[in-house]
């Protein structure tokens, strides 16, 4: 059974920083993108930011020079460091892994349940 936790959600004031964090657990033979989307009231769900196995990232316009996506491979743990918060970026924030699980031989897309940020103005 594979699993996906994230925490490091919270309430912060505009310009302020949170750390979030997602950890996989369970048999994991190996994970190749690591992503974090998120999903603010009234709105679609949206890509934030996403990193390869190889090191290689990618960010939406709106975070660009703000957030930075990081992993430890060796942890299964995906980070997202969220710098000069706006209250635009209020949302759910949710982590997403492409891996392949033990006994399987193709990637599979696996979800985290969220956690909420809060940025006040």
């Amino acid at each position: 059974q594979v699993q996906l936790v994230e925490s490091g959600g919270g309430l912060v004031q505009a310009g302020g920083t949170l750390r979030l964090s997602c950890a996989g657990s369970g048999s994991i033979l190996r994970i190749n993108t690591m992503a974090w989307h998120r999903q603010a009231p009234g709105k679609q769900r949206e890509l934030v930011a996403v990193t390869t196995n190889g090191g290689s990232t990618n960010y939406a316009d709106s975070v660009k020079g703000r957030f930075t996506i990081s992993r430890d491979n060796a942890k299964n743990t995906v980070y997202l460091q969220m710098n000069s918060l706006k209250p635009e970026d209020t949302a759910v924030y949710y982590c997403n892994a492409n891996l392949i699980a033990h006994g399987t031989y193709y990637g599979v897309d696996y979800w985290g349940k969220g956690t909420l940020v809060t940025v006040s103005s």
